[in-house]
């Protein structure tokens, strides 16, 4: 009696000689482990801790009334934030906010003013030291224009109230972004060079000589890959943990939640890779065509700095990035506990990505 072809054997065949393939690939293992192995070592090692972003909230007890009020709100480098008492709190605690400064009147006429910070452990100590300088300096320029004859017009108290919280370091907002350009490089790099090969290779038209289905094919491959990205992922993380102290708060949960999001992602991003392998004419034209879609977003979505310091202009485009959700929901998950469906703003963007770019992906593939 014929034995029945079985597709999920056939398929598990092709995953098996695609990830044996990506391993014994210097390429795949460089872009995939060693370019962010390195940046996660250089910014790791440069310290750990580090702030990304100077949001602040004037206290809305503040004496607004005196010159230092609108002369903080003009600083570029200040972003105020208008929050509620309740969500204030709770963006203190996670670090999102650099501090709340308050101006006082003083008891001392020659220094009329007192600006008092109230602050998080969870806020980088050098977040808080360029703070300190950017109101010295506006205190200092006030002085010289209006008051040359006084001591100064106010003094930063060296009290600064802090509440408890997370340290936040350096490696909590550098990990996230390179885990997520190891996913972006790999969905849309591997992704394209792999299924050009094959088509190019005849590999594919070999494939189709036998009984296995096209949609076998395909997803046999993409399991290979998404196999060995996964497995980046787990190195990445737990270098991060082991050497830099990387937070997961609520660790194998945190972790779990973590490689799901990942997969997600992943999944969206090598829809660009299918794209990218079926426009290629040869194999010199994939790099400026990937590059399309992952330079602006290498860039522009938050992976090496905060998208706070760009114009403001420029930060809806950069929201939308799907790399930008994929960054800004890793961080709340390892860095605040946020679960999956805490983060289904950032979920949801990525599934409309996946649609739009599959439905291209679908019309631009080639077999042959």
């Amino acid at each position: 009696m014929e034995k029945k072809y079985n597709q999920i054997t056939a398929m598990l065949a092709i995953t098996k000689a695609s990830l044996r393939a990506t391993l014994r690939s210097p390429s795949s293992i460089a872009f995939s482990i060693g370019f962010p192995l390195v940046f996660i070592l250089v910014f790791g090692f440069l310290g750990n801790s580090g702030g990304v972003s100077l949001n602040v909230v004037m206290d809305k007890n503040s004496d607004t009334t005196n010159v230092i009020y609108p002369a903080l709100k003009s600083i570029s480098n200040l972003k105020f934030k208008d929050k509620s008492d309740e969500q204030l709190k709770e963006d203190l605690e996670k670090g999102r906010i650099t501090a709340i400064i308050k101006i006082v009147r003083s008891n001392n006429p020659a220094i009329p003013y007192t600006i008092e910070l109230k602050s998080s452990e969870s806020v980088s100590p050098q977040n808080l030291a360029v703070l300190k300088q950017i109101i010295q300096s506006v205190i200092t320029g006030i002085n010289a224009k209006m008051y040359p004859n006084m001591p100064s017009i106010a003094n930063i108290s060296n009290d600064i109230q802090k509440i408890p919280g997370r340290v936040y370091r350096t490696i909590d907002f550098i990990l996230p972004g390179q885990l997520g350009f190891s996913l972006l490089s790999a969905g849309v790099f591997g992704v394209a060079f792999l299924f050009f090969n094959l088509r190019q290779h005849l590999v594919l038209k070999r494939f189709f000589a036998t009984p296995i289905k096209r949609s076998y094919i395909v997803l046999g491959e993409a399991l290979g890959r998404i196999i060995f990205q996964l497995i980046t992922a787990v190195v990445i993380i737990v270098v991060g943990k082991i050497f830099f102290h990387f937070t997961l708060v609520h660790g194998i949960v945190t972790f779990i939640n973590i490689m799901i999001l990942s997969f997600l992602a992943l999944i969206v991003f090598m829809g660009f890779g299918f794209i990218v392998s079926g426009i290629a004419k040869n194999e010199s034209t994939i790099p400026p065509f990937a590059n399309i879609f992952t330079l602006p977003q290498f860039l522009l979505a938050g992976t090496f700095f905060s998208i706070d310091n760009f114009p403001a202009w420029m930060q809806p485009f950069c929201n939308a990035l799907p790399l930008t959700q994929f960054n800004n929901a890793m961080r709340a998950i390892s860095f605040e506990g946020a679960s999956l469906i805490s983060v289904w703003k950032e979920i949801g963007i990525l599934a409309i990505w996946g649609v739009l770019i599959y439905y291209v992906a679908i019309k631009t593939f080639k077999w042959e």
